[in-house]
């Protein structure tokens, strides 16, 4: 059996799987994913990194068949390349970004619909990078032959071919018109279709593995190096290659990303955590996105899990509360970064604290599919749903929605693996997801009432 190594790049972690192309993971390997703080900018390591993929994929390749290398990684990572490689480091998206740009950057960005999301965060754009690196790096920037979206920057690094790809520059980069599928006016406004190679499908094979890499790796020289995908979209694509349809499903990590493949998003307001992402065949996916993972770190603090579900009911009765938002980008609420708070009586008690994260999390993620496109079935999955309460609080929130929990907290790798076998495969692949049990959860509708009410309160004080 011809094995695909995936290499899922998160902003937190960076993970190689040895997967099989129906979706099933055998292997994970895992190093941090490690920020330096310049010069010139708050950046990532490529370097190490790449070093540390090579030494992974021979370190896999001496216990599995590896025919083909696939990328996947978050939408707010992209790297400006010359002939050798990069040109300049790749930019540390919580990076800030500097006066002068921000200004010219919100002069020149377009309109929500261009955007097909909200002016986020830091340096969170892949066009509000390009922006910078052109404003403060010019010759460098004049002298580059093509700007990837991480996903396709580690392609062409392994295969030596440049490309671009849907999913990726439709995820928040403002570089693609996601909605109606063409490039935003603010790159041909800016001369940037020249960095613009040209778009091939996720799962398309670019070419074979560079020879020299092959020959380093232990590795055959017919490997496979796929296009790649936004990671997102990847565990979208795992739903689909499973047949569904009418459906949002949740990932959960560092963000918390939902994405429906039900069509309607009013592009005439602007309204906060949407967006507009594609799935790998070009169709617009409106989607809602807010850094879950790191709003449940704020709550939980030091506390570690399981959640336990007599916590959640002395945390019901209490009236006890966690707030948004803790971290630095305003998510679903404008005007309450870093304003975060705990509120009600228990709000000081340890024992509590991992149980009041998972609830804040699952209250987070309801909120995020009830403002997408209603569609009959939800599909929660990623780091959240290793603790059983997280599923279950969601389930019992969204009583009008089939709720389904993965049975796999590898979404992401699945559906990146899937590509490989995306234009030989027959039948749907099984879909491992099952509807948690709540018969004994406390009713929780006073609460999420009560949450959300508070919510809006903040928002409006700021």
């Amino acid at each position: 059996m011809s094995i695909v190594a995936v290499f899922d790049i998160g902003k937190t972690n960076v993970k190689l799987s040895a997967a099989s192309d129906d979706g099933h993971v055998l292997e994970t390997l895992s190093t941090p994913n490690i920020v330096k703080d310049g010069p010139p900018y708050r950046h990532h390591d490529l370097v190490e990194l790449e070093a540390w993929l090579i030494d992974s994929l021979t370190e896999l390749g001496k216990r599995h068949d590896i025919g083909a290398i696939v990328s996947c990684a978050h939408g707010s990572g992209g790297v400006l390349v010359d002939g050798r490689g990069a040109a300049m480091p790749m930019i540390d998206y919580e990076q800030p970004i500097p006066s002068d740009v921000d200004a010219r950057y919100r002069s020149v960005v377009g309109s929500y619909r261009e955007r097909a999301s909200a002016i986020m965060l830091g340096a969170a754009h892949l066009a509000r990078q390009m922006l910078w690196q052109e404003m403060h790096w010019p010759e460098t920037f004049a002298s580059a032959h093509a700007y990837l979206a991480t996903p396709q920057y580690w392609a062409f690094r392994l295969s030596g071919v440049l490309a671009s790809e849907v999913t990726s520059l439709a995820a928040q980069s403002h570089l693609g018109a996601s909605p109606d599928g063409r490039p935003a006016a603010l790159v041909a406004n800016r001369g940037w279709q020249r960095l613009m190679p040209p778009m091939r499908r996720a799962w398309e094979t670019l070419g074979p593995l560079k020879p020299e890499l092959a020959r380093q790796c232990g590795l055959k020289t017919t490997t496979r190096i796929l296009c790649g995908v936004h990671d997102s979209s990847a565990n979208l694509y795992r739903y689909q290659a499973a047949d569904l349809s009418d459906f949002t499903v949740v990932s959960t990590g560092t963000w918390i990303v939902a994405l429906t493949d039900r069509n309607g998003v009013d592009f005439s307001d602007e309204q906060p955590g949407h967006s507009c992402n594609a799935d790998v065949f070009g169709n617009p996916t409106p989607g809602m996105l807010t850094m879950g993972g790191r709003e449940f770190a704020a709550v939980a603090s030091k506390a570690s899990g399981p959640a336990s579900l007599s916590a959640l009911r002395r945390i019901i009765a209490s009236g006890t509360f966690a707030l948004p938002t803790f971290g630095s980008d305003d998510g679903l609420f404008p005007g309450t970064a870093r304003r975060g708070r705990l509120e009600g009586p228990l709000a000081d008690d340890e024992d509590v604290r991992f149980t009041l994260a998972v609830l804040y999390s699952a209250l987070l993620s309801a909120a995020c599919i009830r403002d997408l496109p209603p569609a009959g079935t939800v599909v929660l999955d990623g780091n959240f749903v290793v603790d059983p309460l997280y599923g279950a609080i969601v389930t019992a929130l969204l009583p009008d929605r089939r709720v389904l929990v993965s049975r796999s907290t590898t979404g992401t790798a699945t559906g990146a693996a899937m590509l490989a076998a995306h234009e030989e495969r027959i039948s749907p692949v099984p879909l491992a997801a099952e509807a948690p049990d709540i018969s004994d959860l406390p009713d929780l509708s006073s609460h999420q009432r009560r949450w959300q009410a508070l919510a809006k309160t903040m928002e409006q004080t700021s």
